[in-house]
């Protein structure tokens, strides 16, 4: 678990300061008219650096006996990475020729994320899986205006 912390450490350590430098670029003082652009994000930046120092400080005080992560902590976590991952991936972004679109990618993820880790009843999966893409679709295409991956069914329902 050490390593795991001060890796992590680093890399926020490494981030923060590419913000802060981004920051000090743009100007952290006060205009005319308020903040400037960096202001926020500097001191953002800041605040984030001193996190990871206090993390950095407390990894390398613990010994490096533990491990990170034990194979019961893994099971949960994988049970939402890889179908989290599986959807991203059905979805297709723009520009790639195949894909199902976020609306078919959000029904099979729901249903089978409800169905495997769930437990839910098949009534409830079916009417959830396809309830929320279809209400998706309307806030986001209809009220919003604002157009999503489709696939290949919206097309065919000429979307």
């Amino acid at each position: 678990m050490r390593l795991a912390d001060l890796a992590t450490a680093v890399v926020l350590m490494l981030f923060g300061g590419l913000v802060l430098w981004d920051a000090l670029r743009l100007g952290v003082g006060w205009g005319p008219d308020g903040p400037r652009s960096g202001f926020f994000p500097f001191w953002l930046a800041v605040l984030l650096l001193l996190a990871s120092v206090g993390v950095l400080i407390q990894a390398l005080r613990r010994s490096a006996i533990q491990s990170f992560v034990t194979r019961e902590q893994l099971r949960p976590v994988l049970q939402v990475v890889l179908p989290m991952a599986a959807f991203v991936l059905l979805i297709a972004p723009p520009g790639l020729p195949w894909g199902l679109g976020l609306y078919v990618s959000g029904a099979i993820y729901l249903a089978f994320y409800m169905r495997w880790v769930g437990r839910h009843d098949w009534r409830a999966v079916i009417a959830l899986a396809v309830l929320v893409p279809v209400v998706t679709f309307i806030v986001f295409e209809r009220w919003f205006l604002v157009p999503m991956p489709k696939g290949p069914l919206e097309t065919w329902l000429g979307f």
